[in-house]
């Protein structure tokens, strides 16, 4: 006898108002190798034929789930091992040594965030988590032109920053070069993505010169005795959301705990696989291949007694740059669903929406 499947749903606040997905209250399934596949980078680089093959793949992960797996993606494995000791250290300090770089105390809202700090979902439980962010600036990007390079204000930023993380030994230099190694290939990733969509190559090259580009630490606490359980009425470690920007690159380590919303209405258990690193498509990347590319929703649990880690990052557009919905995806028969917009308005508005400071019907 089949059981028939129930159904509630997810509410999610947009720039045009509150918008609903259905979501089934089955558990969560493991997915296809289609839903969520794993794609192969080697060689990111190569020759034009084999960049094609690549884009073919991301196109169809794309315009499925939204969410795929990459292996081969170049950054080395003792860089990220590196990196996630020092996101272990940070957060393993007081809240008192974390809070000495506080976001709301750095100019570009850089630093620490607190648990509950956030509620990227107001009609689920704040967010269980804490995070160290590090944002976009020239003096620490690897392709930006010494000559081009603002005054001194970032640095002073960086400095504020750093001070108060100089007790951590190596802190500063492994946050750094993981962004680095992050940003290149979040850059590398984009120009598979203009060939997905039937571009050149080097089409969005111009918008990502000095990028919104947010490196994390995120910790999840544990959940001591939790109950084995993915009700979305506990706490979430971070509600269900869309991601803002064009593309995120998430390491996660073996705790799990991800899940993604399938194009069936199930929720798919993202479990991490050594190795990889989840890529998925932002609302922002969405809207310019009017609708082609999937931004889907996603959430985290931690339902474990021990702390579970994750390390995303986060790129978007140069913040002037007025984007429009992309050629290859506009026709007769699909005009552009939406109007040009700067990706820093876009990423501020969305901002100041999740915060509760800027009202939409």
């Amino acid at each position: 006898m089949t059981t028939e499947c129930e159904y509630t749903h997810v509410e999610l606040l947009t720039l045009n108002g509150p918008e609903y997905r259905r979501v089934s209250t089955a558990p969560p399934r493991l997915p296809t190798k289609d839903e969520i596949p794993v794609i192969d980078l080697n060689p990111i680089d190569g020759d034009a034929h084999e960049r094609e093959l690549r884009a073919a793949k991301v196109r169809a992960a794309a315009e499925n789930t939204g969410f795929f797996y990459i292996k081969n993606h170049g950054i080395p494995d003792e860089l990220i091992q590196e990196a996630l000791a020092q996101a272990q250290a940070f957060f393993q300090q007081s809240e008192e040594d974390k809070l000495k770089v506080a976001s709301a105390k750095m100019k570009l809202m850089d630093g620490f965030h607190g648990v509950g700090s956030t509620q990227i979902n107001k009609t689920e439980s704040r967010d269980r988590k804490e995070t160290f962010s590090l944002r976009y600036n020239p003096h620490r990007d690897p392709q930006a032109n010494p000559a081009n390079l603002p005054a001194d204000d970032d640095d002073d930023q960086d400095r504020a920053l750093w001070a108060g993380t100089a007790h951590l030994p190596g802190f500063r230099e492994t946050t750094t070069a993981f962004y680095q190694a992050r940003l290149t290939l979040a850059r590398k990733m984009i120009r598979i993505f203009a060939l997905a969509l039937h571009l050149p190559d080097d089409y969005f090259d111009e918008l990502v010169t000095h990028p919104g580009a947010d490196g994390l630490y995120v910790h999840y606490p544990g959940t001591p005795d939790g109950p084995a359980t993915n009700d979305a009425t506990l706490e979430v470690g971070i509600g269900s959301h869309t991601d803002i920007q064009c593309v995120t690159l998430l390491w996660q380590d073996m705790s799990g705990g991800l899940q993604v919303l399938s194009a069936q209405d199930e929720w798919l258990d993202a479990r991490p696989i050594p190795g990889t690193l989840v890529v998925n498509i932002g609302d922002f990347l969405q809207r310019l291949s009017n609708n082609r590319f999937r931004s889907t929703v996603h959430r985290v649990f931690n339902r474990q007694p021990a702390s579970r880690y994750s390390m995303p990052f986060f790129l978007g557009f140069n913040p002037e740059a007025v984007c429009r919905v992309v050629p290859s995806c506009v026709d007769a028969a699909h005009p552009p669903l939406y109007e040009p917009i700067s990706c820093g308005q876009w990423h501020r508005d969305r901002l100041a929406l999740a915060q509760g400071l800027l009202v939409r019907p």
